[in-house]
């Protein structure tokens, strides 16, 4: 079971057999005892809502885990960023992040799991889209890296962490290779057909200020905890395979 922000999405899960139900972020959420708890929903100012909404229902949950971010670590300057590092949010979305998991931390100790995750893809969401619409643009930082994790993966990874009730802990869950946004953009292109757009400077991008922000950290995630601890290995362990599927799938 789970909640969803509309009836529409409500009645289309709802449709696939899953127990899904409207929340708008108040009021109380009801946790079935026994249930592995998995909370999505983004912090706010105050931290996360999840937490007050499920003040009195916690402690017959078999596993918690939080989905938060690892733009919690800050610039690293295009060095690694393990669960041991620290932690040091600059943008207001990474330190509302840090203040849910705290929240968390402080209610579960060590019962809870953190997973803080990179940039998401999968169908629907990738650089296919901007390629066909002819918005697409090959952005170079010199030296800038993201990484990343295909939305399957995401999904093995969580159901690793609720398999084994004992983990606990900060865990990544991303793929092998930190890539340069703009080869992963050449590399959807081909897959296309296409050209692959010219490159253009970060200063001549034309970016809006969201934009910018993500641009603003450079960093490289190590999913080796998450190896070792869960025997998780992610499906796609790079963009190149990772986007071949997607367009698979698009196709199917």
């Amino acid at each position: 079971m789970g909640t969803v922000r509309s009836a529409d999405k409500a009645a289309a899960l709802q449709a696939a057999g899953i127990d899904a139900r409207v929340w708008d972020g108040q009021g109380a959420l009801e946790v079935p005892e026994g249930a592995n708890l998995l909370v999505s929903v983004p912090p706010n100012e105050a931290g996360c809502p999840v937490k007050k909404a499920t003040a009195r229902l916690l402690p017959g949950s078999i596993t918690m885990t939080y989905l938060s971010t690892t733009g919690v670590y800050g610039d690293l300057h295009g060095g690694w960023a393990f669960e041991s590092s620290p932690v040091a949010p600059a943008s207001a979305r990474a330190k509302a992040r840090l203040l849910a998991e705290n929240q968390w931390r402080e209610r579960m100790g060590e019962r809870l799991c953190v997973v803080r995750l990179p940039g998401i893809y999968g169908p629907g969401r990738s650089p296919f889209e901007r390629l066909r619409a002819g918005t697409a643009q090959r952005v170079v930082k010199p030296g800038q890296v993201f990484s990343r994790v295909h939305v399957d993966d995401l999904a093995s990874g969580l159901l690793a962490l609720m398999q084994r009730p004992g983990a606990s802990g900060v865990f990544h869950l991303c793929d092998d290779e930190p890539a340069p946004p703009q080869d992963v953009t050449a590399f959807a292109a081909g897959l296309l057909g296409l050209s692959p757009p010219s490159e253009v400077r970060i200063e001549d991008a034309g970016l809006s200020p969201m934009q910018l922000s993500f641009y603003s950290e450079c960093k490289r995630a190590s999913n080796a905890r998450a190896k070792a601890a869960l025997g998780w290995r992610p499906a796609y362990p790079t963009y190149r395979e990772g986007l071949a599927a997607v367009l698979a799938a698009e196709q199917a």
